[in-house]
């Protein structure tokens, strides 16, 4: 998620919100992934977001928020970050190690949830880059499954290995003794690239506004709004530009407290392709 407009509060709060890094993993140069230990009384719905990250130097917490990448039934929180070489927060939160303390302030909140869409039959999640990341937590969800027939996630980035987090994820979720049947059958998985010549190419919009999607998948397009769902997360350019394509084919822009055909992130402005 994005490192503009820092937010600080005092630091005495800071200390009793701090959480222990469990795990990191660096999958490319400018992403990377972490583990860190849950609050007791966090109850949060998958897809939402927190704040989070680190003291700064004059040890003051500097926060932003942050989408929360693993499912609501997890003990640990995941999160999945770009680093920004000059980033006031990712340029030292990338090298942050098992045992260290971070921030984290329990409020979770955000719209890609699905008490924001009306019920349907076929659910699309539509991501760039890090904008993956409530979605990590949504297909971990056995909710999700249970709500819809079918499931299908749209990734894109500029290269092969900035897809690796995304191909693991779905991977290991096919291979899950608990949610693996629930998956098996539903769930879709459409990752392209956008600069590095890979199987999949070109940019969610232009795939759905192609209907090369559909074709590809050997679904029924366009979206019709009498069934399909949509959760959108990406840069502020890639959300517009959906918004566009989907209004198009009649969805309406749903919320928490009006829910619709489809739902935007707007607390996300990440790395656009």
């Amino acid at each position: 998620m994005s490192d503009n407009a820092p937010q600080t509060r005092p630091q005495s709060k800071a200390i009793a919100d701090a959480q222990t890094v469990t795990s990191v993993r660096h999958w490319t140069d400018s992403l990377f992934s972490f583990r860190c230990t849950r609050p007791q009384s966090l109850r949060f719905r998958s897809g939402e977001f927190v704040m989070l990250g680190l003291l700064d130097e004059r040890g003051k917490p500097l926060l932003r928020a942050y989408s929360i990448a693993s499912p609501s039934w997890d003990d640990a929180l995941e999160f999945y970050s770009i680093k920004v070489p000059d980033g006031p927060l990712t340029s030292r939160l990338q090298h942050i190690v098992p045992g260290d303390a971070i921030i984290l302030r329990p409020k979770p909140v955000g719209t890609l949830v699905h008490d924001a869409l009306l019920p349907g039959k076929r659910l699309w999640f539509l991501s760039t880059g890090t904008g993956i990341a409530p979605f990590a937590s949504l297909v971990r969800d056995p909710e999700t499954y249970e709500k819809y027939d079918q499931v299908i996630l749209m990734h894109t980035c500029r290269e092969k290995a900035e897809l690796e987090y995304g191909r693991e994820l779905i991977e290991d979720l096919r291979n899950d003794p608990l949610i693996g049947e629930m998956v098996e059958g539903k769930l879709l998985y459409y990752p392209t690239t956008t600069r590095e010549p890979s199987e999949r190419m070109g940019r969610v919009t232009e795939n759905l506004a192609s209907g090369r999607v559909f074709q590809d998948l050997g679904i029924d397009g366009p979206m019709d709004p009498a069934r399909d769902r949509a959760m959108v997360c990406g840069s502020l350019a890639f959300n517009l530009d959906i918004k566009t394509i989907l209004e198009g084919w009649g969805l309406r822009e749903g919320a928490n407290s009006d829910p619709a055909e489809y739902v935007v992130e707007k607390a996300f402005v990440g790395d656009g392709v």
